[in-house]
């Protein structure tokens, strides 16, 4: 690698951009309709299957809840701008889709007029719908938000739940849960009342490795800018029948306004929320994520913050910066999803404008030790100019979307980077088994290499360069301890020829020296290096 492009490398590292966009980009359906506000969830037990949705306006001006479904891990996707469930004249959108424990297709939708809560099933993987199921049809409601207990040892495992704003004083949040697969639902019920004559807004629900099921949301303040005050937080142990709640559980400033600038459009702060249940150290922790500005650890611009609980949401922590950019810099990060993975990675998935002041990107924020510390990931290849597409009332839409399987990650998002104004979702598929390595260099070299890392000492990230001369290399970079007990592995896979960084993240570990270790098919070398905390 040339001496320039490693410092110029280095120093962007440094400020924490990350510039080496390294995840193909695709539509996940393209068709003629404006797509917009996608959710993304798969199959409790099959993680090879994937449901997708957004809200779609078909010409002239048909709406509907997409249906978009993968088999095979992403890497194949079919569907339907249209939910198919009859009445087709009574689909609105805000679509929440979810699978049960017994691979059912649930979803939720708002009717044309958003005044209820209708819902359909499919148990041939969205090929059929069922009809349309009242779940509530009362006052104008908005913005719903599924889940489903995937917990097998849980007493309400497979039971799925649906959360929304009720638009009628105190402007709560109310709730129903099915337990057979979305054929019946519970009567609605209030979840709260919300904070200090607040509005609660944008349900988030996660269900935990026990079956306790926890719901986020926001509270908004009355009058303009309508900003978000507080992120209330409920949790119930006996599947939704009764609920502790705390209406003020987390201090905010957040965003929502009729304008976000320099854009013009309307925007929010609703948290998002998900439980680690990976059965490790962190297991049961409770994550939230939202936008926020003007508030410590936020700055003058829209920031995301991180804020986590390890007692069942008694408690939480103080905020944490997750967008590493420089604060203050004038830039928006905002609309973020949270996904606590299988290997115990927090990621968090945003529109970011970091690189342009008048265009995002989509990053992605991740997260292996709790939250504490965050390294970015740029997803997207190409910016787009957030602005409101054809059909809307003002907005792009309130949300992305994101979730995770098989060492996968898998987020959607929509730009209208291919036909201006008409919004499409977006797709990438990012394996965060080896998030950390990027090529940085398809020259080939010479020979094999291995560099010492850098920093060293090093607390708590170092980067190890490597070099691969050959094509399809078998390449594995191994960590071990002093005693030769291996550590981590940073890779294991085929690789093409080029110059590769690989970053090791030790928040975990103790002071002291560590070996790594890169080994081909006709190549081995070692290397010592320094944990100082």
């Amino acid at each position: 690698m040339k001496t320039s492009s490693k410092i110029l490398m280095i120093s962007l590292m440094l400020v924490g951009i990350e510039i080496y966009p390294q995840y193909p980009n695709f539509r996940i359906y393209p068709s003629s309709a404006v797509q917009i506000e996608p959710v993304i969830v798969r199959h409790p037990t099959n993680q090879q299957i994937l449901f997708a949705s957004a809200y779609t306006i078909s010409p002239p001006s048909f709406r509907s809840e997409g249906i978009y479904v993968s088999t095979d891990g992403g890497n194949s996707w079919r569907g339907n701008d249209t939910n198919t469930g009859s009445n087709l004249n009574f689909h609105g959108g805000d679509p929440g889709p979810v699978i049960d424990k017994n691979g059912v297709f649930i979803i939720t939708h708002l009717p044309p007029s958003a005044t209820g809560m209708l819902s359909n099933f499919s148990t041939d993987q969205g090929l059929t719908w069922s009809v349309n199921n009242l779940i509530y049809n009362a006052t104008f409601v908005d913005k719903a938000f599924t889940a489903t207990d995937d917990a097998p040892s849980s007493p309400f495992y497979g039971r799925s739940y649906v959360a929304f704003t009720r638009f009628s004083p105190p402007y709560p949040l109310v709730y129903s849960f099915t337990t057979n697969g979305g054929t019946n639902w519970s009567t609605v019920s209030q979840l709260n009342s919300s904070c200090n004559g607040n509005r609660s807004y944008g349900p988030s629900i996660s269900v935990g490795p026990t079956g306790v099921v926890f719901i986020a949301w926001a509270s908004s303040i009355t009058i303009s800018p309508y900003s978000e005050d507080y992120i209330g937080f409920a949790k119930s142990s006996n599947g939704g029948i009764n609920w502790n709640v705390n209406e003020c559980a987390i201090d905010c400033n957040g965003i929502r306004a009729t304008q976000l600038p320099p854009w013009g459009i309307r925007s929010n702060s609703n948290p998002t929320l998900d439980v680690d249940k990976t059965g490790g150290p962190r297991n049961g922790w409770i994550y939230v994520a939202i936008a926020n500005k003007n508030l410590p650890p936020a700055g003058s611009d829209p920031d995301i913050v991180f804020h986590r609980s390890t007692d069942n949401g008694n408690t939480w922590s103080s905020g944490v910066r997750v967008n590493q950019d420089q604060i203050n810099n004038g830039r928006n990060q905002f609309f973020p999803i949270i996904r606590a993975d299988e290997n115990g990675g927090i990621n968090i998935i945003y529109y970011d404008s970091r690189h342009a002041a008048d265009s995002v990107d989509v990053y992605l924020s991740r997260s292996t030790d709790g939250g504490t510390s965050w390294n970015d990931f740029r997803v997207t290849s190409n910016r787009f100019m957030p602005k409101s597409p054809v059909g809307s009332s003002g907005n792009m839409g309130d949300n992305l979307g994101l979730t995770s399987g098989n060492g996968f990650l898998y987020p959607a998002w929509m730009s209208d980077q291919v036909t201006e104004r008409q919004f499409q979702i977006w797709y990438a598929k990012i394996n965060y088994t080896t998030i950390g390595i990027k090529q940085i260099s398809t020259e080939i070299p010479g020979s094999f290499a291995l560099m010492q890392n850098y920093p060293n000492p090093f607390n708590p990230v170092t980067h190890i360069q490597f070099e691969i001369p050959e094509e399809k290399s078998n390449v594995s970079l191994i960590v071990y301890d002093i005693n030769g007990k291996e550590i981590e592995t940073l890779v294991n896979q085929q690789m093409k020829p080029g110059t590769y960084e690989a970053a090791f993240d030790a928040a975990q570990l103790g002071s002291g020296v560590y070996f790594y270790i890169l080994r081909t098919d006709s190549f081995f070398e070692s290397k010592k290096m320094i944990l100082v905390k």
